[in-house]
């Protein structure tokens, strides 16, 4: 997947939301949980030592009755967490009650300490370490014997383990942590899945425009979703608008030509009926003006078919027709075309301009090898994922070959470095302007059998 893509980036968007929700949202539960459990577990000994605090300042012999333990059985239990204390101020001599789970040990109290009151509530609440060497929550409340308000005060302190209440929160810690990676791991794969699913339509476009392309189909066709389907609309048209450019290019082109080819006869008719200097000259004109007119229509008619999208022409329906004509024509010299072509390599073009580029390449390597030519065709992958696959096509020949100044010179229009050979100097110059008119090139170099190497650039299909 491209970094640049749109479905890279709905996914990169889609993780990062995820990750930022989910930790969030489960910090949030966690403190909410943790701040609830707080509460019950403060509820609890808030509840125990009110109770306790009730039963042992009703005076017995002017002393705190010792409270029973069915407020909680662990009272009765050695180091269990949960501890109760009533201790005299004052200066009082009055002896300090303990739970039987303190045994000899002793609480700390929060008031000695200097914490202050709750205001709501007038407890004073204290984190410490118990006389197992365990956490413990602690609340402490100042009462008066007897309720009374000017009877001895008394600190009655009452302890809960708070190994229960971090073993409750982490233990929920890990569920919730679990349970939000596998939603987290859920909805990437749903996000996934989504972006997939909604992009699928694009694919099919892309696939479509392929068609198109190589010929398959004229016209993007089928159901699409609502949001694509005006651009399968306009490009359907814009289809149809480059289909009729081309038609009437065509249609002018040939009217041109008819236009042009009455009237340069009648002149060349009469100046040969002209004798003299004269006479001559515009015959000698008249023929470069009909070259040059053949020669510009016959670019316009190569880039109106070049511009007509999807023309695949098969290689090999081109390339061995061709040997067998050249190899027959060139028999007295004994001639052999070797061809190495891929069976299923396709030029993106009309036939037509691909028979008269490798026709004028063969016929070229032909005319001037002493006895052997080569074609290859090679199949380049592209350069990047949007790109498109080229053909390289090398004529190759065995002759005398062509110096680097001289293969500088070549294919200029009409240029012909040997007037012994029959030709007009054309071929080279038509095959360089119908590769040029398909984006693509004609280079010409020393071939490893001592002649000529053309290397034609195409589109592939």
């Amino acid at each position: 997947m491209r970094i640049d893509s749109i479905a890279f980036r709905l996914i990169v968007a889609s993780m990062a939301w995820v990750l930022l929700v989910l930790p969030l949202a489960g910090f949030l539960i966690y403190a909410l949980y943790r701040e609830d459990v707080q509460k019950s577990f403060d509820a609890q000994l808030e509840k125990l030592v009110t109770a306790i605090t009730i039963d042992s300042m009703q005076p017995v012999d002017n002393t705190p009755a010792a409270p029973t333990n069915r407020y909680e059985p662990l009272f009765e239990v050695t180091h269990s967490g949960w501890y109760w204390q009533i201790e005299p101020l004052d200066g009082q001599s009055t002896p300090t009650l303990r739970s039987a789970s303190l045994a000899t040990a002793s609480l700390p109290s929060p008031m000695a300490l200097g914490y202050p009151p709750d205001p709501e509530t007038n407890m004073r609440w204290r984190n410490d370490v118990g006389p197992d060497g365990k956490p413990v929550r602690i609340v402490e409340v100042i009462d008066r014997l007897g309720h009374a308000s000017d009877g001895p005060r008394y600190s009655i302190v009452v302890a809960g383990p708070s190994e229960w209440l971090e073993f409750s929160v982490s233990t929920f810690r890990n569920r919730l942590t679990a349970a939000l990676a596998v939603a987290g791991a859920a909805l990437l794969a749903l996000m996934l899945f989504q972006v997939r699913f909604g992009l699928a339509p694009l694919k099919r476009v892309e696939e479509a425009l392929a068609e198109i392309r190589s010929g398959k189909a004229t016209r993007l066709e089928g159901g699409v979703p609502a949001e694509i389907e005006p651009l399968r609309d306009e490009l359907n048209a814009l289809i149809q608008s480059n289909e009729d450019i081309i038609e009437r290019a065509r249609t002018q082109v040939g009217n041109l030509a008819h236009g042009l080819k009455t009237p340069l006869a009648v002149i060349t008719n009469e100046a040969r009926e002209s004798k003299g200097p004269l006479g001559t000259k515009v015959i000698e004109q008249a023929k470069v003006m009909t070259d040059q007119v053949q020669h510009y229509l016959e670019r316009a008619r190569m880039a109106a078919r070049v511009g007509v999208i999807g023309r695949v022409t098969p290689l090999k329906e081109v390339v061995d027709p061709l040997v067998r004509a050249l190899e027959k024509i060139n028999s007295g010299k004994g001639v052999k075309i070797v061809v190495n072509c891929p069976p299923d390599a396709a030029f993106q073009g009309e036939k037509q301009d691909l028979e008269e580029m490798l026709g004028n390449l063969l016929d070229n390597a032909c005319k001037w090898s002493k006895a052997r030519v080569t074609l290859d065709v090679e199949q380049k992958k592209p350069a990047t994922a949007t790109g498109r696959k080229r053909l390289k096509i090398i004529v190759a020949d065995d002759g005398p070959g062509l110096t680097k100044d001289q293969r500088a010179r070549i294919g200029r229009r009409g240029l012909r470095l040997d007037e012994t050979k029959p030709g007009t100097g054309l071929g080279l110059s038509i095959a360089i302007d119908l590769a040029q008119s398909y984006r693509g090139s004609l280079n010409l170099d020393q071939s490893k059998m001592g002649g000529l190497k053309a290397i034609l650039d195409l589109p592939a299909a």
